[in-house]
């Protein structure tokens, strides 16, 4: 059983539990401390030294990540003294790091910067040309570069393939001026996981290939959303731009934390998923493979709907938000049709794992089973509506409505992707979570809700 006890830290009274750490603290109440190589999901290492505070009692100042809170103690980390010694510390970190921050993708978004205009600011002590160089845009593999000049020896990365992935890809070689990070021989950046060092990475030493050069992080808008690869639900940040006369366009997915569901981490495959949702797009109403006017497709629906109304089936794709599987049920009810989700299609023995993956590649497939909604295949029958499930079945008459072009049916609908809407997913643990619209497109392209309510019956 835990126990809480009282520490002062900057004159303010805290409650913290007793031989947890002192950074857990200082960073769960905001109070600003700085630190390269401490991560909530790697735990301590104590290596960069920045974060360091006074501790009444003690001779010298400690670093918060390997100080262990006690009854009573009294912490400062604001003081003339403390000031100096994160001045101190920075400047070594900064001794060999390039000025190249124009051109590093981690500007906007790195520790490094935000720490120079609290802590540094300082003249250095050594030229530009007496800096030691390293190698710059190293290939790693899976999709990430390394700069070793802009390297802090932080260890978050070589930690993540040590202690989360357990693949050991990555270590530090060298002493001194020559240490540096490296793949170990014949054995390049591989797992699953790999981008997650990118994240980890608190400076522009690691970023992402796919990322690499293509956008300036303050000109992009960030959306809180859901990954739809698999029934995990992990939590993700869709950050996206609308460049002048073009289209709103993701150009990331990064983790969102979320402690119950995926912590601080994604999967690759989760991260790169983004670029299937703006590739091979429906976008167009189709009659036979000829673009004709919406009003007109709906008309010749309303007309099948009609002619096939004791002989329909309706097909719901499991990775539809909540709310979206809610009106395409009343609507097949409406119109008196049976209701089909095939789930085996989703099924990926290979891709599941025993971290983030799952083998139900259908995002919302819990939903679809509390609906209780019949997860077999729909035998022939007349008319077959299909919401945007991947499987096509035999029938005399379909209509579709897609996210992606593909070889469709008679009549086919466009509608927009989870970015472009908003909803409910019930993950496979059976949690339920929120995921936020990020793109307005210049051309809207509709959501199933409003598909539904175009045909109005």
């Amino acid at each position: 059983m835990s126990t809480l006890v009282k520490i002062i830290v900057d004159g303010q009274d805290y409650e913290a539990e007793a031989g947890s750490l002192l950074i857990q603290l200082l960073i769960q109440e905001d109070i600003k401390i700085p630190y390269f190589c401490y991560h909530e999901s790697l735990g301590a290492d104590g290596n960069c030294r920045m974060c360091m505070v006074g501790i009444e009692g003690q001779k010298r100042p400690q670093i918060a990540c390997d100080t262990l809170i006690k009854e009573g103690m009294v912490v400062n980390t604001k003081t003339d003294t403390i000031k100096q010694v994160h001045t101190d510390i920075l400047e070594l970190e900064l001794i060999n790091h390039p000025v190249d921050c124009p051109t590093c993708d981690q500007a906007g978004e790195c520790s490094l910067q935000d720490f120079y205009m609290e802590y540094g600011l300082h003249t250095s002590k050594i030229t530009i040309e007496e800096k030691v160089k390293h190698n710059k845009a190293v290939d790693l593999g899976a999709n990430v570069m390394l700069d070793q000049e802009r390297c802090v020896l932080c260890a978050r990365c070589t930690r993540f393939t040590d202690k989360i992935t357990g693949t050991h890809e990555l270590g530090i070689v060298g002493r001194g001026d020559n240490a540096k990070v490296t793949t170990m021989p014949n054995r390049p950046l591989s797992n699953p996981y790999a981008m997650n060092v990118v994240d980890l990475c608190p400076v522009g030493a690691l970023t992402s290939k796919d990322f690499r050069f293509s956008q300036r992080v303050w000109f992009l808008e960030t959306a809180e959303g859901v990954c739809h690869g698999c029934a995990k639900g992990c939590n993700v940040y869709i950050d996206h731009n609308k460049l002048k006369y073009k289209d709103d366009t993701i150009y990331r997915f990064r983790p969102r934390r979320n402690d119950a569901i995926n912590g601080f981490f994604i999967c690759d495959t989760g991260r790169l998923s983004y670029k299937e949702l703006q590739e091979n797009r429906q976008e167009s109403t189709l009659l036979n493979g000829v673009i004709i006017d919406t009003d007109e497709a709906i008309k010749q629906a309303k007309e099948l709907i009609f002619l096939y109304k004791s002989n329909i089936s309706v097909i719901i794709d499991a990775n539809l938000y909540t709310e979206e599987i809610e009106a395409i049920v009343t609507f097949a009810k409406s119109i008196n049709a049976t209701i089909f989700s095939p789930l085996e299609v989703y099924e990926e023995k290979a891709f599941g794992d025993d971290m983030l993956k799952s083998s139900m590649r259908a995002a919302n497939a819990e939903t679809i089973k509390r609906m209780g909604i019949n997860t077999q295949r729909p035998e022939k029958i007349g008319l077959i509506i299909n919401f945007n499930h991947p499987q096509e079945f035999e029938s005399d008459k379909k209509i579709n409505f897609l996210t992606h072009s593909r070889e469709s049916a008679e009549l086919c609908f466009a509608i927009a992707v989870f970015s472009e809407s908003s909803g409910s997913l019930t993950n496979e643990d059976g949690i339920t979570q929120y995921s936020q619209k990020a793109i307005d497109k210049n051309i809207p392209i509709m959501t199933v809700i409003e598909s539904i309510q175009r045909l109005g019956l």
